[in-house]
């Protein structure tokens, strides 16, 4: 019986540590979604010029609402706001029933927003997550309304209106506009990606039905969207002119339509104007600073994945 020698090995070398100081190879870096980015200058001041001119047009209304019309019209403008606010104001509020037509205005967004959330979400899961006959026909269907011009169908709507007794009060503004077509298709796209089909399974087995899956899984994941497109359907429905100056009268008029009234005449008072202006912007200033966070953070969480 023969012994053999166990066969040396080379040594195994270890790579240095970069806390000894011996070379280190690089490493390199790659930008993850925790991670944020650093601007330089020029993203500084691309945006300080983007925020200049964004607020440029609400100083200037504030300037104009300040200052008498011969002020405003003058071949140079002034640059610094004046004494005239209140009396313009007081003016404005007098000459075109503002107090009425405010509280018109906060009647008719906050109804079409709430109603445009409630009937938009509940359409969004089902075209999401619900499995019937016609499905991809009638979200097809949907969309399309989104090329038809709002004008080919003031007609009949008025004609409808006037037939159900509504002419010239707020059911006429508000019923037309409870859903909207960009609603639902917007919901849609955000539960498909955000509601696993696991929590609405997990849900069923638990024993909950349709209602109380939409009430406890459906509106929890489906808040950030609902505050995103709250925000818009409220600026939307508080902006819009056109429907309201048709529908309604000049005894029972929302915002804009009162503001239209101060412009009516054959020359307007630029500086009342502008008050009118004023005061029908501060309502949105309002909620944007109170819900502006949440706002923000319901458009980042759609934008964000991980």
């Amino acid at each position: 019986m023969t012994m053999t020698s166990p066969t040396p090995t080379a040594p195994v070398k270890l790579a240095p540590s970069p806390k000894s100081g011996g070379p280190s190879r690089p490493r390199r870096f790659r930008m993850g979604a925790g991670q944020q980015m650093k601007g330089g200058p020029f993203a500084y001041a691309a945006l300080a010029v983007v925020g200049f001119g964004s607020l440029l047009p609400l100083y200037w209304t504030l300037v104009a609402a300040s200052r008498t019309q011969d002020e405003v019209l003058a071949s140079t403008p002034p640059f610094l706001p004046g004494g005239k606010l209140v009396e313009n104001v007081r003016t404005a509020w007098e000459q075109a029933n503002l107090g009425t037509a405010i509280v018109n205005s906060v009647i008719v967004s906050a109804s079409i927003t709430a109603a445009t959330l409630f009937f938009c979400t509940l359409a969004g899961y089902a075209f999401a997550k619900m499995r019937f006959r016609g499905r991809g026909w009638l979200m097809t269907a949907v969309i399309a309304t989104l090329t038809i011009p709002p004008q080919l169908s003031v007609v009949p709507l008025f004609m409808m209106m006037s037939g159900l007794g509504w002419g010239g009060q707020l059911e006429s503004v508000i019923f037309p506009t409870l859903v909207s077509a960009f609603g639902v298709f917007f919901m849609r796209q955000y539960l498909i990606e955000a509601l696993p089909y696991e929590l609405i399974e997990a849900a069923r087995i638990d024993g909950a039905n349709n209602f109380r899956i939409v009430r406890s899984v459906v509106l929890p994941v489906a808040r950030p969207a609902m505050m995103v497109l709250g925000m818009l359907t409220f600026v939307q429905a508080w902006n819009d002119f056109f429907w309201p100056y048709l529908a309604l009268n000049q005894q029972n008029p929302t915002l804009q339509v009162a503001l239209g009234q101060l412009s009516a005449s054959y020359t307007p008072d630029q500086s009342i104007v502008m008050a009118g202006a004023l005061i029908s912007t501060l309502p949105l200033l309002v909620v944007f600073v109170v819900f502006g966070k949440k706002i923000v953070g319901g458009i980042m969480s759609g934008a964000v994945k991980g």
